[in-house]
């Protein structure tokens, strides 16, 4: 007997289930206080009082990145022995950190079966982070992002301080009590190309205490209301538009406002505001004047490295235009009436009405406008 089946009109799709899955996430229900929750002072308020989120928006570039963030880390267990999403905690943070790599003198002190395949020259806490191409330039020219600095020195200090915490799975590691850091490393994966980028700095003291402050004086505060809003707010900072408290910061969305505007409550903050404007605007007006000046000398040098800076060129191509000499050949092939004045809006009309693609042509007097690209050159 022969069993047919029959499948759906359309595929179903997997994005339910991958949502659902990262719902269940350990991370995705932590309400204790984590070092990587520490990405705004009054986002981490909220998580801290229990506040529960306003928003949820769209999560599949972020779901994408926490796929390629496990594999990488997975990769490197299998292959090098690495330690990876160990978890570190103390009665006020608690976090899991990406990959430990040992120095040998500390490597020695673990079961063979622990040990990294080469043990570091000094004991490193790396950190990954998933970019997209939009967010690569600034990578390579500026490293990591002072949120992004303050959640690994904090896993730093509590590994330095109280070692790894001793749960299921990391008892023989917790054995080894506190384990002091040497070296910080970022290691930055471009999701959209593969381009991975390498930031070391070596271990400071007092950025770690730095970093433990800003978690005091999140801890000190009463209500989140309390806390300043790190970010400049929707529109504005992607953080904010995707801020699972976006709403409770900022308020619901009004037609025609900008979230910001409720910051200005009278005519003596409107004036401030507005001088500050005047004041930014004649500051960056010779900047520009220079950024134009600079373009002009460019124009016309070829794409390539030229010392620390790629440049590139995009657009300059002819635009496409409806072709109103092949619509008039459908229309006589159609048996329709062609205008004595072909009228291509009404002839675009008609084509698109049935189906039909509307015809174009590059037309090469009118191009696109040529724009400049400049980014870091990738370092050997």
């Amino acid at each position: 007997m022969t069993t047919l089946a029959i499948a759906p009109k359309r595929p179903v799709s997997l994005w339910p289930a991958a949502h659902a899955a990262d719902a269940r996430r350990p991370r995705s229900q932590q309400t204790k206080l984590g070092a990587s929750d520490t990405v705004c002072a009054r986002r981490a308020g909220y998580l801290l009082h229990g506040r529960t989120p306003t928003d949820t928006g769209e999560k599949r570039k972020a779901i994408l990145g926490t796929w390629l963030h496990d594999g990488m880390l997975d990769a490197a267990r299998e292959e090098y022995g690495w330690l990876v999403e160990r978890r570190v905690e103390d009665e006020t943070v608690r976090g899991h950190i990406d990959a430990v790599q040992l120095d040998s003198t500390t490597a020695a002190r673990l079961p063979k079966r622990l040990r990294p395949t080469l043990p570091a020259e000094e004991t490193t806490v790396e950190d990954v982070k998933s970019k997209s191409t939009y967010q690569w330039d600034s990578i390579v020219r500026y490293g990591a992002t002072e949120a992004e600095l303050r959640q690994v020195y904090l896993y730093a200090d509590l590994l330095g301080t109280e070692g790894f915490a001793s749960v299921r799975g990391q008892r023989q590691l917790a054995r080894l009590g506190p384990v002091p850091v040497a070296r910080i490393r970022f290691r930055f994966i471009n999701r959209d190309n593969g381009d991975d980028h390498i930031q070391e700095i070596a271990y400071e003291a007092d950025r770690a205490r730095r970093a433990r402050w800003w978690v005091q004086q999140v801890r000190a505060a009463s209500s989140p209301e309390e806390l300043p809003r790190t970010f400049q707010g929707p529109g504005i900072s992607t953080i904010c538009d995707h801020c699972p408290f976006r709403t409770a910061c900022w308020g619901p969305l009004v037609a025609g406002r900008s979230p910001q505007s409720q910051l200005i409550h009278d005519d003596e903050e409107r004036e401030k505001a507005l001088a500050e404007y005047a004041e930014v605007s004649k500051q960056i007006k010779p900047l520009k004047d220079r950024q134009k000046y600079l373009r002009a000398q460019l124009d016309g040098s070829e794409p390539g490295v030229y010392g620390d800076n790629v440049l590139r060129w995009s657009g300059g191509n002819p635009t496409k235009v409806d072709d109103v000499g092949a619509m008039v050949s459908l229309y006589r092939r159609a048996g329709l009436a062609v205008p004595m004045a072909p009228d291509a809006a009404a002839m675009k009309a008609t084509l698109e009405g049935v189906g039909i693609p509307v015809p174009t042509r590059l037309d090469h007097d009118q191009r696109t406008a040529v724009s400049i690209n400049v980014t870091a050159s990738k370092k050997p």
